[in-house]
């Protein structure tokens, strides 16, 4: 003999059955993603601490009196985390005939940076990217007026090498096309000796008139870190909500559900439909 209950409410009609529970997989999921988000938004505000004091640094060098550039015993020790943008001075004379172009986009347009190499008295050489010039002045002929011949003092920013190329095109030096300040392959492609590892960005002060704009170096980090930060504790906090929704609320639902319904086994082959005081829910139970 099969046996099928159905559960009726208080009016005699049939109530669905009571929200079941996730399954205990998809439950531990869950709790994973949750604990992903927060451990997200942690790391989100540990960088925006680390990007503060990063521009706090950066501000510190870039505003500070131009010191000379790192001797070339210190040239193997020279890094973007203990030494980019800072405020240096360099002494020499440039060799304008073995001059790169490296294509930009600044705030004066398209065009190109010219990046010169400047002997100095101890033989080293230090590549110094005099600044930017528009296509129409590529050619060193149209600028001759602004290329010092004599001895030169250069202040700007020290800049680390540009290895690689830059977004998604690569140098190709066999036809002299640059397109990121990388310094080995530059001194390697102008047969160039003893060359410092980085290169300086000239102030605009330094420049000579009628030659490269200088000065525009962008210094400028992004930091979104508290908005992704606050996004990752957001998603949290709603998956969190959605849990306790699911869980707390189903248990909620379920019990009632089953207050007021009494089960009565059925009593005959006959359909019995028994009501216990004068509001109770129906079992109804068919043999």
């Amino acid at each position: 003999m099969n046996e099928i209950g159905t559960v009726t409410d208080r009016d005699g009609a049939p109530r669905g059955k009571a929200a079941r529970a996730p399954s205990l997989w998809l439950t531990v999921l869950a709790l994973i993603v949750f604990v992903v988000l927060i451990a997200l938004g942690i790391w989100q505000i540990e960088r925006r601490a680390w990007k503060l004091a990063l521009i706090d640094r950066v501000e510190q060098r870039v505003h500070a009196t131009a010191q000379p550039i790192p001797s070339p015993a210190s040239w193997p020790a020279v890094s973007a985390t203990n030494d980019e943008y800072r405020h240096v001075s360099v002494t020499g004379r440039f060799l304008h005939d073995r001059e790169t172009l490296v294509q930009a986009v600044t705030e004066e347009g398209p065009g190109y940076w010219v990046l010169t190499p400047l002997q100095r008295s101890d033989g080293t050489q230090v590549l110094i990217n005099r600044g930017f010039v528009p296509s129409g002045r590529r050619a060193a002929s149209t600028r001759q007026d602004g290329n010092p011949d004599g001895q030169v003092e250069i202040t700007g920013l020290l800049r680390i090498t540009e290895p690689k190329g830059g977004f998604l095109r690569n140098n190709v030096p066999q036809h002299n096309r640059w397109y990121s300040r990388d310094v080995a392959a530059i001194a390697a492609a102008r047969g160039l000796h003893d060359v410092a590892p980085f290169f300086v960005d000239a102030d605009a002060g330094s420049q000579s008139a009628g030659g490269p704009i200088g000065g525009l170096t962008v210094v400028r980090f992004p930091n979104n870190h508290l908005i992704y930060a606050l996004t990752w504790f957001a998603l949290a906090f709603m998956l969190a909500a959605k849990l306790f929704v699911t869980f707390g609320g189903g248990l909620f639902r379920r019990k009632t559900a089953l207050d007021g319904f009494v089960h009565e086994p059925a009593g005959g082959p006959d359909v019995a439909a028994r009501r216990t005081g004068s509001d109770a829910g129906t079992i109804v139970e068919q043999a």
